[in-house]
């Protein structure tokens, strides 16, 4: 283990989040900090290149 688990502690600390917004927010601020996280985390994935978006220009001829 060379490098330290920094998705681990992400994932723990985001399951910590929602699990208190879980238990003092409802279901509607659970299901908001939910969606907030998966954008956020494409969002990251596509800033670190993780992932290729498609370009968007057509290409002329």
């Amino acid at each position: 283990m060379n490098q330290f688990p920094v998705w681990t502690i992400v994932g723990l600390t985001f399951g910590t989040i929602l699990g208190i917004v879980g238990a003092f927010g409802g279901l509607n601020a659970f299901l908001i900090v939910l969606v907030l996280g998966v954008v956020g985390f494409f969002v990251g994935l596509i800033l670190e290149g993780g992932v290729q978006m498609p370009k968007l220009r057509v290409r002329r001829q």
